[in-house]
């Protein structure tokens, strides 16, 4: 039995960046249609190379498979700005740049 989470986008991100970290190539987590967009967000972006729901009762799950995982990992950091508990709101014109340019604010 697993825990629900109170964060489940930080969980996401945490569960994806552990992986990347150690080298392994897929993650399993609990689905949800924010986890799934979120994904889908990454893997359109080549941070993830696919995002796949399998069936299962009660809930199902997403299989995820991260691009480069390892030393050479195309995903050095993953942060999450707005939390639950500090939201941040910003105009689109203010969107802060990610690693000059080269990084991903969803």
């Amino acid at each position: 039995m697993s825990l629900q989470s109170t964060d489940p986008i930080a969980d996401l991100l945490t569960r994806i960046r552990n992986a990347a970290m150690v080298g392994k190539t897929e993650v399993r987590v609990p689905t949800s249609k924010l986890k799934k967009v979120v994904a889908e967000a990454l893997k359109a972006n080549n941070y993830l190379t696919d995002v796949k729901e399998e069936a299962g009762k009660p809930r199902g799950t997403l299989v995820i498979t991260i691009n480069k995982p390892g030393e050479n990992s195309v995903i050095t950091e993953l942060t999450r700005l707005s939390k639950p508990g500090r939201r941040v709101y910003v105009k689109a014109d203010e969107i802060p740049k990610v690693k000059s340019g080269r990084g991903l604010v969803l």
